[in-house]
């Protein structure tokens, strides 16, 4: 039997992820602040007491002194929230422990943590407003005891400064992770939201070409089926059977027109070998059998058509606009509808116009999506599309679509 090992991951990269998380981390958002903060001041306490310890006798703080020492400890706890206010506080206990003559080591981590949090935390012309002061009590005070102390503490005031310059420099470090952390959630977010647009602008399109096939062809279907129901019920016992046969291969043509139609868009839905995931786009081209379908189906339609070329997406735009057009007038105009279909191109645009004589649509009836998808299909191409009856009786759909599109080429 064969027998897998399991190779250990590597944790040392893990920990200094865990590590730089904790120094780009801001101190004031960091999880579980006040309790680290009170570990920390215990343990510099400890420090406190053993540098105290450690010195001669002569130098050990008394009873007073070994009460300020301690004291200047517990303001850490809160060093996050308030450091300005613990600085203040713990300088206030340290200035009289370091006037009599205590082990002046013994308080400097406590001084240090706090300075240094100061300066993490606040803006620099604090800092610096904080360090001056520090320097100058701290002077001030040791001028009290002996010139040779207050001296001594210029001569050490190097690590004052530097603790300053490093809360200040990490300071400035965690705001530059920062803004490089906000861009890249920005970018993402930004990304996130392209994505989801494009998913929409998919679907709406999907959407419109499903309409634009299945609302035509059923229409001219019913309209094939009411000619085949019309002629046998208008006179059964003299069947027309050439008529009836007739209708029923319309019918027969127009369903396997719509469901080559069909496979071909689905197909493109599966297929993403395209650099834009679409199919062949009907185009001007097929304007002459959308017309010859409306005449099957008993529209009267004439076509006048003078436009040399237009782009892809500009022909296909005209070809769905002009299919629901002649849909709509097939479904709503009534019987044997007078239509007219022009096309033509003036001042670098496609003007486009589909008419007809008949009566529009019932009031009252549910509204459908063929104007919203025609206006949507002349937007994809910057154009512009009306619609509504004529003064004249009918119904009229026009549009105009700029020939050098720079707009979203949406089939």
């Amino acid at each position: 039997m064969t027998q897998t090992t399991t190779v250990p991951r590597p944790r040392g990269g893990e920990r200094i992820e865990r590590i730089m998380a904790v120094v780009n981390r801001d101190p004031r958002t960091a999880p579980h602040g006040t309790r680290n903060d009170a570990i920390l001041a215990a343990v510099l306490t400890v420090v406190a007491v053993g540098l105290a310890l450690s010195t001669d006798q002569s130098r050990r703080p008394d009873a007073l002194g070994w009460t300020l020492l301690l004291a200047a400890h517990v303001p850490l706890v809160w060093r996050r929230r308030r450091p300005l206010l613990v600085l203040t506080a713990g300088l206030a206990l340290l200035v009289p422990y370091h006037a009599l003559q205590n082990n002046h080591f013994a308080a400097t981590p406590a001084t240090i943590v706090a300075l240094y949090t100061v300066a993490v935390t606040g803006r620099p012309l604090r800092t610096i407003l904080a360090g001056v002061v520090v320097l100058g009590v701290s002077t001030a005070a040791m001028l009290t005891v002996s010139t040779h102390q207050a001296v001594e503490m210029l001569r050490i005031s190097g690590w004052v400064i530097a603790t300053l310059f490093c809360g200040v420099d990490v300071r400035y470090y965690r705001q530059y992770v920062a803004a490089i952390v906000e861009r890249a959630e920005r970018a993402e977010r930004t990304r996130e939201e392209e994505a989801r647009r494009r998913v929409a602008e998919e679907r709406l399109r999907i959407a419109r070409d499903l309409h634009d096939l299945l609302a035509h062809t059923i229409t001219l279907i019913g309209v094939q089926t009411s000619v085949a129901a019309h002629v046998l019920a208008a006179d059964p016992e003299r069947l027309d059977r050439e008529t009836v046969a007739k209708a029923l291969d319309d019918i027969a043509e127009t369903c396997r027109t719509a469901r080559g139609e069909v496979r071909t868009t689905l197909e493109v839905l599966r297929e993403n070998d395209l650099p834009d995931g679409r199919g062949p786009l009907p185009g001007l081209d097929g304007l002459p059998d959308l017309v010859e379908t409306a005449r099957l189906a008993g529209a009267r339609v004439e076509q006048t058509v003078r436009v040399r070329r237009a782009p892809p997406a500009v022909g296909a735009a005209a070809y769905r606009i002009v299919q629901e057009a002649l849909t709509n007038a097939v479904r709503h105009a009534g019987p044997e509808p007078a239509v007219r279909v022009d096309l033509y191109e003036d001042e670098g645009a496609l003007h486009l116009s589909v008419t007809d004589d008949g009566t529009g649509p019932t009031p009252g009836g549910t509204p459908g999506f063929g104007l919203v998808g025609m206006r949507e299909r002349a937007r994809s191409v910057g154009g512009t599309l009306d619609a509504g009856p004529r003064a004249e009786g009918g119904f009229e759909v026009t549009a105009v679509l700029p020939l050098t599109t720079t707009g979203e080429e949406n089939a």
